[in-house]
């Protein structure tokens, strides 16, 4: 084997290892801004609640990078069991209240009690957060998740009041890395780990898939994750 190959082949245990690092590192960093904003003063809750938003971003764009890595690896697989719909949502919620307070987000769910779907809570619940992250960034006040069964799929579906998205992102093939923006934000790369990690529930001959659109309720984006 050449030295360019062995480089190329090198690089990316590399790239894992050291994303496990950082996070290792950024979980004590968590742990001390937490311990930290126990003791805070009322004129640094804001700050606190910033730099703890800032630490669990980084956090979880880290996150999908190690995904995208197993996943280029064939190292990647799904723990499948079946759960609450409202669970999910839930979940999606709690990983995001930090930002929906600092930013005076009103998220409203709707979900019906006894809606379920087959899927793996940890990467969905991801998925679902990174969405609603984006979405609490670029909304004006109100942001609405949702989840229905529809034909044969549960959908689960994230609108907001904002601007929608851009044209390059709406003509995008969500699943082709090549065609998303990776330079103006990480907007490209959390639709393509959603998309991703969509695709890997499989039942019987349907997929699960993603879609996006300006045709919110609110009269902003749309996002549609679909789990068969």
């Amino acid at each position: 084997m050449s030295s360019d190959l062995k480089g190329q082949a090198l690089f990316p245990v590399i790239l894992g290892s050291t994303v496990h690092d950082i996070k290792n590192s950024l979980g004590t960093l968590m742990g001390l801004i937490q311990q930290i904003g126990l003791k805070q003063l009322d004129n640094q809750a804001d700050d606190i609640r910033q730099l703890e938003f800032e630490a669990n971003r980084i956090n979880h764009s880290l996150m999908q990078l190690l995904v995208m890595y197993k996943i280029d690896s064939n190292k990647f697989s799904l723990i499948e069991d079946e759960y609450a719909a409202l669970d999910l949502i839930h979940e999606a919620k709690a990983q995001q209240d930090r930002l929906s307070t600092l930013h005076n987000v009103e998220v409203r769910i709707e979900c019906s009690d006894d809606l379920s779907c087959y899927c793996d809570y940890q990467h969905v619940g991801n998925a679902l957060g990174t969405v609603l992250n984006n979405a609490q960034r670029y909304t004006k006040k109100r942001v609405v998740i949702s989840a229905a069964e529809i034909n044969g799929y549960v959908r689960f579906c994230i609108e907001d009041d904002g601007q929608g998205y851009p044209p390059h992102l709406l003509n995008a093939n969500l699943s082709n890395p090549a065609e998303l923006d990776w330079v103006s934000g990480n907007t490209g790369l959390g639709l393509y780990f959603v998309a991703a990690i969509a695709g890997f529930h499989k039942n019987r001959e349907k997929s699960g898939f993603v879609e996006i659109d300006n045709c919110s309720r609110l009269g902003g984006a749309r996002f549609s994750l679909y789990l068969p």
